[in-house]
């Protein structure tokens, strides 16, 4: 067991009957948790060779950014579409309902980068294989996926197979 899984509390049937949400946000109100998970999501890239950390909005900036810090990298934020004020690339992705798009500042990439992508949680695994071609379509390397949770029963580590993954605390659910 983690350190960090006292920290994350479990709500069941929410959003809807029969799901468990894992909540993170009694990890980051906590100065031990943060700590804590900012820490052991670091000792994840021990010996790995990257240039930057880049992290989704929102939450994976909530973990992106002290990693950052913490191993003295640069951070690149990926965004929702339109909130970045330079020329961006985008990539669009599906929802479960609908579409989504990401973008990155085009010229914070350089081609050969070698990038760790940080976020909060796997699930299906939509977003981080959208940012993942994102940064690669822009000539990156994207090295390491670093996630606070997975969640087995989505099998969104399926759709990054060709990418290592590593997480932090794992639930074999949904």
């Amino acid at each position: 067991m983690s350190k960090i899984e006292p920290y994350i509390t479990s709500i069941p049937d929410f959003p809807e009957r029969g799901v468990i949400f894992r909540d993170i946000t009694t990890v980051i109100g906590n100065a031990d948790g943060l700590q804590l998970s900012v820490d052991e999501m670091a000792a994840l890239l021990e010996g790995e060779t990257f240039d930057v950390i880049a992290g989704l909005e929102s939450r994976g900036f909530l973990f992106g950014m002290p990693i950052a810090y913490k191993l003295h990298k640069a951070f690149i934020p990926i965004r929702k579409a339109g909130k970045l004020p330079r020329e961006t690339a985008g990539m669009s992705y599906e929802l479960e309902y609908g579409t989504a798009s990401i973008e990155v500042h085009r010229n914070d990439i350089r081609p050969g980068m070698r990038i760790v992508l940080v976020d909060d949680l796997i699930a299906t695994g939509g977003t981080l294989e959208a940012a993942v071609k994102l940064l690669e379509s822009l000539g990156a390397k994207v090295v390491k996926i670093v996630c606070l949770l997975e969640l087995k029963g989505l099998h969104g580590r399926d759709r990054l197979a060709d990418h290592p993954l590593a997480t932090v605390v794992s639930y074999d659910g949904k």
